[in-house]
Order: structure tokens, then C-alpha cells, then sequence
């Protein structure tokens, strides 16, 4: 049935073409219906022939001047060509005559955006959908959308989706699209009354429910996001997605064991993700199962080379070990793209810190400091290593100098005195104590996890009782 159809349309094209040369060439008794010139218009606008469908509108409306169609047609082909004003006449002229076709508005839009005139655009649209109702006013809605988009009114396409949905809720284009907006726009709590109005009618409506449980996730109430999820799992077992946010979602309550069970699920429906095996790995990691952490980093890793974050993590799992050795291999792969990365650096130096190569470790967390200076972890690192390499009187200089550039955190005055204790300038290190204990003394217990000997020294544990009374009055 098919070929006879395409054979029948084949032969009318044929002899319309016939029909149109003998007009062209001013041959009698030449004349062509209007749906024949529709017919042809739309066959050189199919083969992009659109001058020639230009001129054989020309023809039509000739023949039958003052038809909506025909000037609708000639619209779109001035559109199209980019001649967007006189487009927009033909478009006036045509609404005149008939206004009852929605593809006339949105021809309107066309011509309006590519002037640049959003506005413009936005207001026949605005105007336009009074005068539909059913599909027409819903492709309406979504043109609209698309122009607040264009112009970045962000929160009415969100609008606008609601109100498809309001007429539509199984319509999938808005349910996919409210998703994406309720995210951007954080208006989840009207996602969430729209969607529980939808799954009332709809209680079958996979697509709603993944947008409830979305909008849940969006204010951070994860138990209910889940339930939403499990509903749409049971209405369709393959929705690779809902397991994806319900992984993400147990991750965040942590329940790794859970997340990973999802996470797996997601892996069997989809082609691998470095994202997914690096979630996986980072719930083994929390679960304190760091061979198989490192599995699924370097499954992660394999899949991306170029993230050389996967290289840290993996250093990290061994570090939790103490595999030091290990470690150092994988971090110096992960600073081969930025050998001054801090966070890299300041772990490779605590590897070497454990391995006694304090000149290495103090070359680590000088690239740290130089790189943050401001930072508090990379100079307390930097001046624990000086402390156990018994550089006393570079760590007094240091720990001055760390407290000036972290605009005096009261810590590192904690380590100026402990320095001036182990270089036995004991009086200056008990008035540098004081006015640490002055400034901070919830760090005093910080001050003597760096040498609990300290405590032998009858002066300090006197300074710390006086504070210690103090603070109970």
C-alpha cells in the first residue's frame, strides 16, 4: 500500500510540474488548483529549491490573490531566505485574512528573533496564546519558552512549562524539560505541588514521579527523593536515571552500601561513566575498603586518562594503608600536569614525612605554601616537618612568618613557642605561650599533641592550670 501511495504522489508531483511549465511558458487552457500550488510550493522548498518556490508563489497568489495559505507559505520562504521584514508584512497581511493558523505566530517569532527583537517576539506569543486552545496553544507555550530562554527570563520558562503541564501533564517534552528548569530556577517546591497534582491523576507517570523525587533532592530531603525514585523503578525497571539520583541521594544520607547497589545498577543499564566508577570507588573509600576503592578509581581512570584526579585518590587509598611507597608513584603521576598542585604536593609530602626524607617532605609543603600561602593546612604541615627534623630556629622564623600570612591565626603562635621550647629559649617561649593561650586556648591541646614532653615542664602546665581556672569561673 505504501509504494502505491508514493507511486500515486510521485505521478501528481509529475503532472502538477507539467501543469506549472505550460503556465510558465503561457500555454492555453494552463491553470492549477490552489492545493496544486501548495503542493509545489512545498516540493522546491523540500529539494531547497527556494528561489523557484519564491516565483511559483508569485503565480499563486496571482491566481488567487488574498489566500491566507498562499501568503503564509511565501512568509515562511522570505523567512527562511532571511528577508525577516518583508517576511513580517506578508505575515500581517496574511493574519488579516485568517489568524486561526498557530504556525503564523510562530513564523512571527522566527522573524522577530533573528531582528533581535526578544520582545516583540515574546509579545505576538503572549498575545497568540488567548486565541488557541489544545495542541495549538501547547506548541504556543513551548515557542514562548523557548524566546524567555533566548532572552534569559529564566523563571517565566519555567512558567510556561507549568503551564503546559496544567493542560498536558503526560505531555513528555515539558516533563523532561520542568526537570532541567526546577533545577536551575530553585523553585522545587512548586515542582513538587505540580508533580504530586499530576501523580494524583497519573499515578502511573514514571516521568513525574523522577521529577518529584528530583525536586526533593533539589531542598536536600533525600529520604523522600528516594521513595520518589522507587516508585519510578517499580513502574519501569530500566529508568537508568532514577538508580543514578538514588545513588546520589544514599551517597549523601551515607549509606554507601546502598549507593553502591544503585550505582552498580546504573552500570548495567548504561555504558561505563569515569563518574559513576569514581562514586563507586569513593563510597569503598568511606566504608573504609580501600583495595576495592582503588579498583573502581582505576576503572575510572582507564575510561578518562586525562583526569588525573583519579591518580590522587587512588594515592590517598594507600596512604589510608600506609603503602607509602605506592602512594608516592601515584601522586607523582597525578602532578605531572602541575607539579606545583597543592593538594598533591601537601600529600606527597606527609609520604615522605612518614618515610623520615624530611628534605623531600619540606620541598612538598614549600610548594604548598608558595601556592597558598594564606592557607593554614600547608603550613602547619610545613612546620610539623621542621619540628621532627629538629630545624628548631628555621621553625621559629617559619611559624612568625605563617602567622603573618594567614593574618595571625593564633595556631601558629602555639608553634612559635614550641619551637623556642625545643631551641631552649624557654622564657621567650613561655611569653609567646601566654599570648597564645591570651588569643586561643581551645588549641592548647593541638600545642602539646606536637611534643606531649612538653607537660614535663612545670612552667607550662602552670600557665595551662591558670587558663584552665579561668575558663571554669
Amino acid at each position: 500500500m505504501k509504494n502505491d501511495r508514493y507511486r500515486h504522489d510521485r505521478e501528481e508531483i509529475k503532472e502538477l510540474l507539467i501543469q506549472y511549465d505550460n503556465l510558465r511558458m503561457g500555454r492555453p487552457n494552463s491553470f492549477i488548483e490552489k492545493e496544486g500550488f501548495e503542493r509545489l510550493i512545498e516540493y522546491f522548498d523540500d529539494k531547497d529549491q527556494l528561489q523557484t518556490a519564491l516565483v511559483v508563489c508569485e503565480y499563486a497568489i496571482n491566481q488567487y490573490p488574498n489566500t491566507a495559505s498562499l501568503l503564509l507559505l511565501k512568509a515562511n520562504l522570505l523567512v527562511v531566505t532571511k528577508q525577516y521584514k518583508e517576511g513580517l508584512l506578508l505575515l500581517d497581511e496574511s493574519e488579516l485574512l485568517d489568524n486561526s493558523d498557530s504556525n503564523l505566530y510562530i513564523l512571527k517569532t522566527e522573524a522577530y528573533l533573528a531582528l533581535d527583537m526578544q520582545q516583540k517576539a515574546a509579545e505576538v506569543l503572549e498575545n497568540a496564546i488567548e486565541l488557541f486552545d489544545g495542541d495549538d496553544k501547547i506548541d504556543l507555550l513551548f515557542e514562548l519558552a523557548d524566546v524567555y530562554d533566548d532572552y534569559e527570563n529564566f523563571e517565566k520558562v519555567f512558567d510556561c512549562l507549568v503551564l503546559i503541564l496544567k493542560q498536558d501533564p503526560a505531555n513528555e517534552e515539558a516533563l523532561y524539560k520542568i526537570c532541567f528548569w526546577t533545577d536551575f530556577t530553585g523553585r522545587n517546591e512548586e515542582s513538587i505541588t505540580l508533580h504530586k497534582e499530576i501523580i494524583e491523576e497519573q499515578p502511573f507517570n514514571e516521568l513525574a514521579w523522577f521529577n518529584l523525587g528530583a525536586a526533593y533532592q533539589g531542598i536536600k530531603l533525600h529520604e523522600k527523593a528516594i521513595d520518589a525514585y522507587s516508585y519510578v523503578t517499580a513502574i519501569n525497571e530500566k529508568f537508568e536515571n532514577a538508580y543514578r539520583n538514588m545513588g546520589d541521594a544514599y551517597l549523601r544520607l551515607r549509606k554507601y552500601k546502598e549507593s553502591i547497589e544503585m550505582l552498580e545498577k546504573v552500570l548495567e543499564l548504561s555504558m561505563p561513566e569515569p563518574v559513576i566508577y569514581e562514586a563507586i570507588g569513593h563510597c569503598y573509600d568511606r566504608l573504609e575498603k580501600f583495595a576495592q576503592a582503588r579498583f573502581y578509581y582505576k576503572k575510572a581512570s582507564h575510561l578518562d586518562t586525562q583526569d588525573v584526579r583519579m591518580h590522587y585518590k587512588i594515592a590517598c587509598t594507600y596512604m589510608n594503608e600506609a603503602a607509602w611507597q605506592s602512594a608516592i608513584k601515584c601522586l607523582y603521576t597525578a602532578l605531572k600536569p602541575n607539579p606545583m598542585q597543592p593538594d598533591y604536593n601537601l600529600a606527597l609530602g606527609q609520604c615522605y614525612m612518614q618515610m623520615n626524607n624530611m628534605d623531600e617532605a619540606l620541598t612538598c609543603f614549600g610548594n604548598v605554601v608558595r601556592m597558598r600561602p594564606k592557607n593554614v593546612s600547608g603550613w602547619t604541615e610545613l612546620l610539623k616537618c621542621l619540628l621532627q627534623a629538629n630545624q628548631f630556629e628555621e621553625g621559629i622564623e617559619y611559624a612568625h612568618y605563617a602567622y603573618e600570612q594567614t593574618e595571625h591565626k593564633p595556631i601558629f603562635q602555639f608553634y612559635k613557642s614550641m619551637f623556642l621550647f625545643a631551641a631552649g629559649k624557654s622564657k621567650e617561649a613561655l611569653l609567646v605561650l601566654e599570648n597564645a593561650m591570651m588569643l586561643a586556648p581551645k588549641f592548647i591541646k593541638k600545642f602539646i599533641q606536637l611534643d606531649p614532653r612538653i607537660l614535663k615542664n612545670k612552667q607550662v602546665v602552670a600557665l595551662i592550670a591558670r587558663y584552665k581556672k579561668k575558663s571554669s569561673r
